[in-house]
């Protein structure tokens, strides 16, 4: 299995609390955990995109550091460690993004992938003049295959013609090329987007409980087996671990117990928009009841593995035998030290480590 972190390139990370680690997205500090990350052996490292954030006490994600160009400083300033910027497909023409990828690609010496971001959120878009109408609800992923469909022709061959519903193309070109594939990540969970990325995607990032999980890997399987391909499922959760279970969870209650509830409220909000059966807004709304397990609203709907250290390794074990998912999108409440100690003292313990 293979572990990555998801970097806080937003305000507070992940995390709807006042009573988390408080701190402003910053080059220093991304780089700070993306080389404890590269020195402790995990395998990747992904930025998220957002241009709009949901104030609250926290002022959540209300600065956020631009993805493309937050990954190519990374690049610069590591050896190892694969390298997901995230693309929000209307923001961007796709021959500007495969071109930055490309860059990204050579800057990293060929770790560039691409996390692709379909834009559930109208209120980001709609405040630059970018949002197409609330049919795009309806449409994204007819969006974003064509949108990919033109990025791959164009890493592949350098050039690309292309006529579809969203996007016209004539003999555009975009050199150099990736000196490999691109390996491309999604996050969708409904039954739309789980078929998206079977056909398109690598790998797919689901925010889901051990139970989902299974299903939704299986149906992922499914889908990727009609286009002869296969495509792996990477599970995202908090990790919050300490000497003893006990300690673990007061950190836990103590988190949630500090909830900001004003942006919580605004990311519902936005959330409601939204109504595709099965898809993120679906979980945020019906996630303020839920225990850490099973993703609390607090912590953006994300299931948290909570213990100690041993019951942290177990639990992680637990979910490779149960699941079948190939790895694991980490964050952290203090995610220097969160990796750190995920490292030295998880990751020596776990039978589903890649070696």
């Amino acid at each position: 299995m293979k572990f990555g972190v998801f970097l806080p390139n937003g305000t507070n990370g992940y995390i709807l609390s006042t009573r988390s680690p408080q701190y402003p997205p910053t080059y220093q500090h991304n780089l700070a955990i993306t080389v404890e990350a590269e020195r402790q052996g995990l395998n990747f490292a992904l930025s998220m995109i957002k241009f709009r954030g949901f104030g609250g006490q926290g002022g959540y994600w209300d600065a956020c550091l631009e993805s493309f160009t937050l990954m190519a400083g990374l690049a610069r300033d590591t050896s190892k460690i694969y390298l997901f910027p995230s693309i929000g497909i209307l923001s961007m023409h796709p021959a500007v993004a495969a071109r930055m990828v490309a860059t990204i690609d050579e800057l990293s010496g060929g770790r560039c992938g691409l996390n692709i971001v379909t834009g559930w959120n109208r209120p980001e878009y709609q405040q630059m003049g970018l949002w197409p109408g609330d049919q795009y609800y309806g449409q994204r992923y007819e969006y974003a295959t064509e949108y990919l469909q033109i990025m791959k022709a164009l890493w592949r061959d350098g050039r690309a013609t292309y006529k579809g519903t969203f996007f016209d193309l004539q003999d555009c070109q975009c050199r150099p090329t990736p000196r490999g594939e691109i390996a491309i990540v999604c996050a969708g969970s409904s039954p739309r987007g789980l078929r998206f990325t079977a056909e398109l995607g690598d790998h797919n990032f689901v925010t889901a409980d051990k139970d989902h999980l299974k299903a939704m890997g299986a149906q992922l399987g499914s889908h990727a087996s009609e286009f002869g391909r296969a495509v792996g499922t990477y599970a995202q959760f908090v990790v919050i671990a300490a000497d003893s279970d006990q300690e673990a969870r007061r950190q836990a209650e103590d988190i949630i117990a500090g909830a900001d509830v004003e942006a919580i409220r605004n990311v519902l909000s936005s959330a409601s928009l939204d109504t595709n059966p099965g898809g993120t807004s679906e979980a945020l709304r019906t996630g303020m009841a839920r225990p850490v397990e099973l993703g609390n609203i607090v912590f953006m709907g994300t299931p948290v593995i909570v213990g100690s250290y041993e019951s942290c390794a177990r639990q992680i074990d637990e979910l490779a035998r149960d699941t079948g998912v190939d790895g694991l999108l980490l964050s952290f409440p203090d995610f220097v030290g969160g990796i750190r100690s995920f490292g030295e003292r998880i990751m020596p313990m776990l039978q589903c480590r890649e070696r």
